[in-house]
């Protein structure tokens, strides 16, 4: 098999530069592309070379298949790594890279089409002898059927579409009202993003926890896990801190469930690097949700603990290597923490915040990772995903990794647009998050935003003080001066018969 001798990254931002670096440190070409909105973006800057592929909104350069794979012809490349998001998960372009001779960085496009479909890849499982939710068995036709559904399973219930992903066309229903009023919104919502649509039912499980399982499966039938990775922070279902190991996960557990992580897939016969999701209850039961088919935002935490680097082992999968290790042979070293630091305001419902970053200073120390995209003069645009930088920290246990995160978040500085940086530290500072007690409706279950509001009055009334204190101090020092200088004027002193 031909070695991979230079790749374009199909994508922009942080990603784009993650995998620059490991193409940098093997020796490998790398090649950018770009849209009108990103032409003085760093990545665009640290590539071998960089193609222009269109106009700001992704529909016109990131998910023009046309145009990247013009630039693939353009440029040379023998492989595509399309990071995440964009046409990472999109089978059609995976199928086009394999009809065109280019190496695609991630599995199959017929794996990843089922990986793709929900209702298959559940079907997949279910035969492979895997747990799932409780829901639909099949697609729901209409929304009389998706009301069948959930009178036989019971409310609360998901609406979901099989193409959905990253939260999106997602609804949670208390009632048949509820899912009257959202089935249209869900089937619109997967149209949107994903130019088709298909809704199947899910039984809501409460106070639950995600944990996923970071895959490797090469092209020899090797398929292991690299630990767990706990995803149980959210808003809106997408995450926002992430770690490993799982405060809830013993080494038991972690083998039994990578174990199923590793069968699932097999089933659907997946090839590099993805992630098996699963949602966790309080009794300990785990459920599969999905296949994940890339490389996944929070893969650094997993680096951390592992001494992996997980794109340099998407690109030896690729080149037809073996897994560089054997199933169950290695262990999670200490705990890592990732925070997702987003330009969005969390007063306003987590909004975008858009516009020029006139300084930004970058946190490190000991343990301290950053993966961004920021430079002082940048701007963040409001043509794409609000993830700024990948804030990530390793210590030698959970208490470590977090002390070192609050003093990473204390030192991180961006001006300009609004940051998740002050609502991570209020997360990190809970008991609830100190003893492990996560979930994925954390933030409303402990009231995260109203604790939020009180920190940062605590913060403006100490800070007020403070200020009264230095200017009172100042106030004293230079009575302290006037006096010293009046002592050290000279006096008059009268002589006998002086006028």
């Amino acid at each position: 098999m031909a070695m991979i001798e230079k790749v374009l990254i199909a994508n922009r931002g942080e990603i784009a530069l993650r995998v620059i670096r490991t193409c940098d440190a093997l020796g490998i070409a790398t090649v950018a592309v770009y849209s009108d909105e990103d032409r003085n973006s760093l990545h665009v800057k640290k590539a071998g070379e960089a193609h222009h592929i269109g106009a700001a909104a992704p529909v016109a350069s990131y998910l023009n298949q046309d145009n990247v794979m013009s630039a693939v012809s353009a440029s040379g490349a023998d492989a595509v790594h399309p990071g995440y998001g964009f046409l990472s998960e999109n089978s059609d372009f995976a199928a086009r890279c394999e009809k065109e001779g280019v190496k695609f960085i991630g599995p199959g496009s017929e794996s990843m089409s089922l990986c793709g479909d929900k209702m298959k890849c559940k079907a997949a499982m279910d035969k492979a002898g895997v747990p799932t939710v409780p829901g639909s068995a099949g697609l729901v036709r209409d929304v009389d059927e998706a009301l069948g559904t959930a009178s036989e399973i019971g409310y609360p219930v998901l609406l979901k579409s099989v193409y959905g992903g990253g939260g999106r066309g997602i609804r949670l229903c208390h009632d048949d009202g509820e899912l009257r009023g959202h089935y249209d919104s869900v089937t619109g919502e997967s149209m949107a993003a994903f130019g088709k649509s298909a809704i199947l039912v899910e039984k809501f499980l409460e106070k639950i926890r995600h944990i996923e399982f970071q895959l490797a499966c090469d092209t020899r039938g090797g398929a292991a896990h690299i630990f767990e990775r706990e995803c149980s922070i959210q808003r809106r279902n997408q995450k926002l801190i992430e770690m490993t190991p799982s405060p809830v996960v013993d080494h038991e557990t972690r083998e039994r469930i990578g174990d199923l992580a590793a069968r699932a897939a097999k089933a659907v016969g997946y090839t590099n690097l993805g992630t098996a999701e699963f949602l966790r209850l309080d009794d300990g039961t785990f459920y599969f949700i999905e296949i994940n088919a890339r490389l996944q935002v929070e893969h650094p935490v997993t680096e951390l603990v592992s001494g992996m680097d997980l794109v340099k082992m998407q690109l030896d999968i690729a080149n037809g290597e073996a897994l560089p290790f054997e199933p169950g042979s290695i262990r999670p070293n200490g705990c890592a923490i990732e925070c997702r630091i987003n330009a969005e305001d969390t007063f306003m419902d987590f909004a975008p915040s858009t516009g020029p970053v006139p300084h930004v200073e970058l946190p490190a120390g000991p343990g301290v990772r950053c993966d961004t995209y920021l430079y002082p003069g940048c701007t963040v645009s409001s043509y794409y995903d609000s993830l700024m930088a990948k804030l990530c920290t390793w210590g030698r246990d959970a208490p470590e990794a977090t002390r070192r995160m609050l003093a990473a978040l204390a030192s991180f500085e961006i001006q300009g647009v609004e940051t998740s940086i002050p609502l991570y530290r209020t997360i990190l500072r809970s008991d609830e998050f100190a003893r492990g007690d996560l979930s994925t409706d954390f933030l409303s279950r402990y009231g995260m935003i109203d604790r939020l509001k009180a920190d940062i009055a605590a913060e403006t009334r100490e800070a007020a003080e403070a200020a009264l204190a230095a200017a009172a101090l100042r106030r004293v020092h230079e009575m302290g001066r006037v006096e010293a200088a009046a002592q050290a004027q000279p006096r008059w002193r009268g002589r006998p018969g002086a006028q």
